[in-house]
């Protein structure tokens, strides 16, 4: 076993502990408690996608007294999926370019879930602009930071309203978002005081994950957008796919390589969490993916949204025939170097991303149905969104079938 200089094994080896200076959680529960025996209306829009239709999986093995609806435009799939979950699961026929259809059928409801994307070049809320419009909470799984941003500019409205709402929540962002801002707490609360100085994200997925074309479709987006960094405080751009770094993921995945990618938790944390460098990477197996990848980066075709959906389309029994051979295991870590010296990291991983998505978006659903969160749209680092005493029962929730799951914040340093 490697040690570090301080003799602490690195954080994917170390065993499960309980001190002052660290909070290690392992394994998961198996079942999720509710806030009671009430019968409370879940709508799930874009219910019948992979991430809808998995979050209302896990909602109906852990929280067996909501009434589910899954809400879309395919009724022959959506009553399918319905009638497989079981448990009264529902389907409502919905346009979500419609604000009228959307307010119809979310009205009355506890708990909107918006999982519908590609939400890149959407320029309109509609969903959460009916869920203020209806007094319904809400969250999504949005991974877009410009339509995070344009989510978050309905803050005020959400406040006048009552209404509740946490925006990009899911796996990544969104739990890594909670690891994220659980290292940074603890490490300024200990008793050195640590003061956060870089944030690293690297995910890594074998394969697709077992995604659907609407997800492809959004990794392909991403490809044409200049990637947000943050350098001593200040925003840097670079290159989609670029900058290249080995990363340990631990036993179960090894070390990966990872390329740069926008996504908006590197944003949300310089802001929240006032980290001035931040990088977000993500890799996939086998390595021919991350080479197409990185040869697609910036085409012109990729400014075209119907050519990227046509090019999701036509890639997916591709896809989906190398996922049979590398299976759909998800890992990610967050590394947080301090000024001093030391480090923490959280580290996740799941053999499959398609169930981990659902069983994380799930996770969200607690706090905010128990009336932890505050009126007005949320990140997931906000205490407002999330209170602290709730973040490490939804990373608890959220590590349901992980194979390793461990949040290491005893310090050690790096020399």
């Amino acid at each position: 076993m490697i040690l570090s200089s301080s003799g602490l094994p690195p954080p994917w080896q170390q065993p499960a502990i309980s001190c002052r200076h660290c909070s290690i959680v392992c394994g998961a529960s198996s079942s999720l408690a509710g806030p009671g025996p009430e019968k409370k209306e879940v709508v799930l829009i874009g219910g019948t996608g992979r991430v809808g239709s998995s979050t209302a999986r896990a909602l109906a093995r852990v929280w067996p007294d909501l009434q589910l609806v899954l809400a879309g435009r395919n009724r022959e799939r959506g009553e399918g999926i319905a009638s497989e979950i079981g448990a009264g699961t529902k389907f409502r026929a919905v346009d979500i370019e419609d604000l009228n259809s959307v307010a119809q059928a979310i009205e009355g409801a506890k708990l909107v879930i918006h999982s519908a994307g590609p939400f890149q070049r959407k320029n309109r809320c509609t969903v959460l602009e009916a869920a203020i419009e209806t007094k319904v909470p809400y969250i999504d799984v949005c991974d877009d930071l410009t339509h995070a941003q344009l989510a978050k500019s309905l803050h005020n409205k959400a406040v006048e309203a009552g209404v509740p709402a946490i925006i990009t929540t899911g796996l990544y962002p969104g739990v890594s978002n909670i690891m994220a801002a659980e290292l940074v707490r603890l490490a300024r609360e200990s008793s050195a005081g640590s003061r956060p100085r870089e944030l690293r994200f690297s995910y890594f997925t074998a394969g697709s994950g077992g995604v659907g074309p609407t997800i492809l479709a959004t990794s392909f987006l991403l490809l044409s957008e200049q990637v947000l960094t943050y350098s001593k405080g200040k925003v840097v751009k670079l290159d989609p796919f670029s900058g290249e770094r080995i990363v340990d993921f631990g036993k179960a995945v090894g070390k990966r390589s990872v390329f740069l990618i926008n996504l908006p938790e590197v944003t949300t944390a310089h802001e929240i969490l006032n980290i001035p460098n931040v990088t977000a990477k993500f890799g996939t197996a086998p390595f021919f993916w991350n080479w197409l990848m990185s040869q697609i980066a910036g085409m012109e075709f990729l400014e075209d949204y119907s050519k990227v959906e046509s090019f999701a389309r036509l890639s997916d029994p591709a896809v989906r025939a190398i996922d049979v051979l590398v299976g759909g295991k998800v890992s990610m870590r967050v590394d947080l170097d301090c000024k001093d010296g030391t480090r923490s990291t959280g580290l996740y991983t799941h053999p499959d991303l398609s169930v981990c998505a659902g069983a994380a978006t799930a996770a969200f659903v607690v706090p905010i149905l128990q009336g932890k969160t505050l009126p007005g749209v949320w990140f997931p680092e906000q205490r407002e969104g999330i209170p602290i005493e709730c973040r490490e029962g939804l990373l608890e929730k959220a590590s349901t079938g992980t194979s390793r799951y461990a949040m290491i914040v005893s310090y050690y340093h790096l020399h």
